[in-house]
């Protein structure tokens, strides 16, 4: 921090006339680091870049975020625990993952809870989000107020499509680095394997696993339409991205700057979520041409065989009953 000549000289003017005097001093500037798992291309990046260029315009340049993409500081596990401890300032994964740290952010990623986006954004914008900031504040991280979008998940194999749960059984099948997505695959009889994102292509090309589940999204930006063959439409579970910072890093900053940044984010939120409903309706298309094979899927069976291996009550004892009401809300009954 330092102040300009015309201001020094008049302090120093001041000072031999014995006048008391307040140096004033350059505001003080933050460079925050903003680490993610997505490619450069996802919505996600593309939108976190464009507001990181407005905060850093409407600051003046005292708050200046630098976005990492595609893993480069570390996979998704790697960098909660970045995020956690300060490392980095921010971090954008889905709540599953942050899951492993803060376990109500895997409130909304409770296998076949959501049929639809207006029971999604009902709960996100509602008593599910106001829940999970929550449990975000009790473990060190401020998490912004609205959710951005990665969409359903579905489903890719590389040996045959997925129409009934029976398909499910043996499948091994990668999953996020989370209990949930272990628990929910086990429910139905699957293989499954936690493996972070940037480790799944070369999992797939070499046969660890026979299959994925991922928004259509993350299908096409990490093209494992290359090393998959099949996609069935199972929309198991809905896939948000919470942007969450570093509480330390959050209390640091001025309140005008940290009324920039939750306003930025939060103002491109629908913005973001308009790029994956257009994107998810267009992917299909462009996917099949690339090779994959679609098929639609009847929900119905695959979240009654996980009611009967007590999937939902188990996870209703986890949550604790103030979660899953918020989540039945909206949601409707699950258990």
């Amino acid at each position: 921090m330092g102040i300009s000549r015309r201001k020094f000289m008049s302090v120093v003017g001041s000072a031999a006339l014995g006048v008391a005097v307040t140096p004033v001093y350059a505001a003080e500037t933050f460079n925050w680091q903003f680490g993610h798992g997505f490619p450069s291309t996802h919505p996600l990046n593309v939108r976190a870049v464009q507001v990181a260029a407005r905060i850093k315009k409407e600051t003046g340049g005292r708050l200046n975020i630098s976005v990492f993409p595609n893993s480069q500081l570390g996979g998704d596990t790697d960098l909660l625990s970045q995020v956690h401890s300060g490392a980095i300032d921010m971090f954008s994964t889905g709540g599953i993952i942050m899951s492993t740290l803060v376990p109500g952010a895997g409130l909304s990623g409770v296998g076949f809870a959501f049929s639809n986006y207006q029971a999604v954004w009902s709960a996100m914008d509602g008593s599910v989000g106001e829940y999970v900031r929550g449990a975000f504040a009790k473990k060190g991280l401020h998490a912004l107020d609205k959710v951005w979008d990665n969409g359903f998940r579905e489903t890719t194999t590389s040996t045959k499509p997925i129409r009934t749960p029976a398909d499910f059984v043996a499948m091994k099948i990668r999953v996020p680095v989370s209990p949930l997505y272990v628990s929910l695959f086990k429910a139905l009889k699957a293989s499954p394997t936690g493996i972070n994102l940037k480790e799944v292509y070369t999992a797939l090309q070499t046969g660890v696993v026979d299959g994925q589940e991922n928004p259509l999204v993350v299908t096409d930006t990490t093209k494992f339409y290359e090393v998959q063959k099949y996609c069935s439409l199972t929309n198991h579970i809905w896939d948000g991205i919470w942007i969450v910072v570093n509480a330390g890093s959050w209390q640091a900053l001025p309140a005008d700057l940290q009324k920039v940044v939750s306003g930025a984010f939060n103002e491109m939120a629908p913005v973001q979520r308009d790029d994956i409903a257009k994107l998810n309706a267009s992917l299909q298309g462009s996917l099949q041409k690339k090779g994959l094979k679609f098929n639609e899927v009847d929900v119905a069976p695959f979240q009654e065989e996980v009611r009967k291996a007590g999937f939902y009550n188990d996870w209703k004892k986890k949550f604790g009953a103030q979660a899953w009401d918020a989540l039945e809300a909206s949601a409707g009954q699950l258990t």
